[in-house]
């Protein structure tokens, strides 16, 4: 689970494949600028097409003729089973499997490497063709690395005690009066003082640890947290804990993380534009993530 949330920017719209110049020709040919991904949400130029992209990718990823996909270890399900990548099993192992797929290469040529969360989007250059580990994709973030359209739009959710008052009683109303706790530079934070808009002031804490243990000793009456972290507080870090519901999506979501102006970026959305379109998407998230997906909507 990860702490690690800023407030994203707005949803990802799908654009018609066309055919662009070989990848000597992207860097001028098609820009995907921090703006293009994150206060858009689409890029400035229509995406290459896939066989255009099957003929030049394998001559730019980090190590000719492979595709390195990075992510953290330990990784957790249900984005990875068995806290092995390699077995393409879990969503996002899945994704990186099909996005390679499409893009040309074969199971035997996507390398994973380790690649702890908070440096993947660190300032830098990287050992890694893609990282692929729940990162939510934020205007602060895509100023030092880039990012692929979404592959997963999340949501955030309250995290209660069962014995909390707010577990039957979330009305939009209602959630005005409870004492929220959440980490400093949180999405949740965010959502809290966007949406929610408490009458009391939210107690922030350092990290997600800490907030969780003032929900654990009823110093908090709820933590707001993104739906897949939400899932697993509730059911592993807090004694009777209950994910009371999820709010509507206001866009934020995962994308996958390049170096930045890396110029695979432009391919792989490509990839993930036609797994959207084909329902591969849909597909995958029906498969691993019916965890999340049956979760209760609830208005802030």
């Amino acid at each position: 689970m990860h702490s690690r949330k800023s407030l994203a920017a707005a949803a990802v719209s799908l654009l018609a494949l066309a055919a662009l110049p070989p990848a000597s020709a992207w860097g001028t040919a098609l820009t995907h600028t921090a703006s293009s991904h994150v206060s858009l949400g689409v890029p400035t130029q229509p995406y290459p097409s896939l066989a255009s992209c099957r003929q030049t990718v394998q001559h730019e990823t980090y190590s000719k003729g492979v595709l390195t996909v990075a992510t953290d270890d330990p990784v957790y399900e249900p984005w990875f089973v068995n806290n092995t990548p390699s077995n393409g099993k879990g969503y996002e192992a899945a994704v990186a499997y099909e996005v390679g797929s499409l893009l040309g290469f074969d199971h035997a040529q996507v390398k994973w490497v380790t690649e702890p969360f908070d440096s993947s989007y660190a300032p830098g250059p990287k050992r890694f063709d893609f990282d692929i580990n729940e990162v939510s994709v934020t205007p602060a973030r895509a100023k030092v690395v880039s990012f692929s359209i979404s592959y997963y739009d999340t949501t955030q959710s309250i995290v209660s005690l069962k014995s909390g008052a707010i577990v039957k009683h979330h009305s939009p109303a209602d959630l005005k009066t409870y004492l929220y706790g959440d980490q400093i530079g949180t999405t949740g934070l965010a959502y809290i003082y966007a949406q929610i808009h408490p009458t009391r002031e939210p107690r922030i804490y350092n990290t997600l640890d800490e907030a969780v243990a003032a929900l654990q000793t009823k110093q908090v009456d709820a933590i707001v947290v993104d739906t897949p972290d939400g899932q697993y507080m509730a059911s592993s870090e807090v004694k009777n804990g209950v994910q009371v519901g999820q709010f509507p999506s206001t866009g934020e979501h995962y994308g996958l993380l390049f170096s930045k102006g890396n110029l695979l970026v432009p391919c792989v959305d490509s990839a993930l534009t036609t797994m959207t379109s084909d329902g591969t998407l849909a597909k995958l998230s029906k498969q691993y993530l019916g965890i999340y997906n049956s979760i209760p909507t609830i208005k802030p």
